[in-house]
């Protein structure tokens, strides 16, 4: 395993961003399309930013594979790193990947990123401008901008990578891609999708918390990143709560549409949405809704059964009429997943569960594929990048699918008016607040308030840069 040192006590913040910033501009402009360092032919030295809960998780899972040292481990909470120490000691720490970055510089081949999804993109972006290799979690980014500039860096630099929706590579989620694309239930009409959690169900807080003093091993200013800065609070925010607070998460279709929505774009083969619509529960300037209801239509496929194909998101407990199923009578449908409605019968597959055929009379003698196989989703990443070869999740695709996630966000934060009279949740009322995008323009034309959402403003010295375009 290679080794390096961390930052020395002595390197100040500002000294360091200013190196950092003609390092990150030569990294830009000067490396050639496909950037490669030291040793890919013996092993892939992987740095870390992010080391508890799923950072911690993904670590785990890379660590398994026979070809992979660790050379940095990165968090702003220096208490979380146990872990990581236990399965790799000896690894040096940082508490700023940017450090991280410019200190070990060749020494990283590749990066894997499970932080708050407001830093995703910025972290992404600075690994890849060197030509590291990108492990990121889901979703890619908190904006659709976000997502567009880390699909395009991606492509730019030439570097191998992977989003981390790791149920995009089990065998429940491959075999119902096999099943729509065969024919099983003939061409798709309709797709229902959704997740039971609630947006805010881990706060149910409609303002921040009084502050109070920040732990010693955690540095704020580092977590808060580019989002305006707020102060701490000892019960919110760090380490978990984030996903529900609009600053930072996206809420409940955010945490969950990047795992659930996957296997409909892969068994339909959709990308961009031409338009989208939303209702919700209720939504104020801080948090994400506790339910709501969120309306895509995509342009068909050789695998729809018209010219364009409606799909339906839900959260908060809400989900379509179990009736839409045909299931039997002593079944109902799972509490999170996806209703594929068929020309020829239907599909229900849970989230993390096989798929399903009904009405049960209509698959009585079909035999499911038994060739189908699940696949290390984060092996499969390590591999690629020996290999020289492309992933099925990497930013060319994943950049898409986190793009139609983050226009569902803005769908339902522009949303005119509250539910019907009853507090119910309905298509007609989605309908009636469409909005059409232009994914080659980056634009959604008849709405200024919600084309505004499309990116964010960030703290000086925290801007996520745009990719070129030559």
């Amino acid at each position: 395993m290679h080794s390096a040192s961390p930052a020395p006590a002595t390197t100040t913040r500002r000294t360091f961003l200013k190196q950092a910033s003609l390092a990150g501009a030569a990294a830009a402009v000067g490396f050639p399309a496909v950037a490669r360092t030291a040793n890919l032919n013996s092993r892939v030295q992987v740095a870390i930013i992010g080391t508890e809960a799923q950072g911690y998780s993904d670590l785990n899972n890379i660590s398994k594979h026979a070809k992979v040292s660790f050379v940095g481990f990165c968090d702003v909470d220096t208490s979380r790193m146990a872990r990581a120490d236990a399965i790799a000691p000896g690894t040096p720490h940082f508490q700023d990947f940017r450090v991280m970055l410019e200190q070990l510089g060749d020494k990283i081949d590749a990066v894997s990123i499970a932080i708050p999804d407001h830093q995703h993109a910025f972290a992404a972006i600075a690994a890849m401008q060197r030509g590291k290799h990108v492990y990121c979690q889901k979703p890619l980014a908190q904006t659709v901008w976000e997502a567009r500039q880390m699909r395009l860096w991606a492509e730019k630099k030439g570097v191998v990578t992977q989003m981390g929706n790791h149920i995009h590579s089990n065998i429940e989620y491959r075999l119902a891609t096999r099943l729509i694309r065969d024919g099983a239930i003939g061409k798709v009409k309709e797709v229902y999708s959704w997740v039971s959690v609630t947006g805010n169900e881990r706060t149910r807080l409609l303002e921040p918390t009084e502050p109070g003093p920040v732990p010693a091993t955690l540095d704020w200013d580092l977590w808060i990143g580019g989002a305006p800065m707020r102060p701490y609070s000892p019960t919110i925010y760090h380490p978990f709560a984030w996903r529900d607070w609009q600053d930072f998460g996206g809420g409940a279709i955010g945490d969950f549409a990047c795992h659930i929505l996957d296997p409909v774009f892969t068994c339909l083969g959709i990308r961009s949405p031409l338009s989208v619509g939303a209702d919700n529960s209720g939504i104020n300037r801080q948090i994400w809704p506790t339910s709501e209801t969120v309306r895509y239509v995509f342009p068909g496929t050789e695998f729809t059964a018209g010219p364009k194909i409606n799909v339906t998101w839900s959260d908060g407990g809400l989900r379509p009429d179990r009736k839409l199923a045909q299931l039997p009578a002593d079944l109902d449908l799972p509490r999170s997943g996806s209703l594929f409605i068929g020309e020829k019968g239907n599909m229900v597959l849970p989230h993390v569960g096989g798929p399903r055929l009904y009405p049960v009379d209509n698959f009585k003698e079909f035999a499911y594929p038994k060739d189908i196989k699940g696949l290390n989703h984060y092996h499969r990443w390590i591999d690629a990048i020996l290999d020289g070869t492309k992933t099925s999740d990497g930013f060319d695709y994943a950049g898409w699918l986190s793009e139609a996630a983050q226009l569902g966000n803005i769908a339902t934060r522009v949303v005119r008016r509250p539910v019907d009279s009853h507090g119910r949740l309905t298509i007609e009322s989605v309908e009636a607040q469409m909005f059409d995008w232009d994914a080659e323009k980056l634009q959604i034309p008849n709405h200024a308030a919600a084309n505004a959402l499309l990116t964010r403003p960030y703290r000086p010295g925290w801007e996520v840069p745009a990719a070129p375009t030559a």
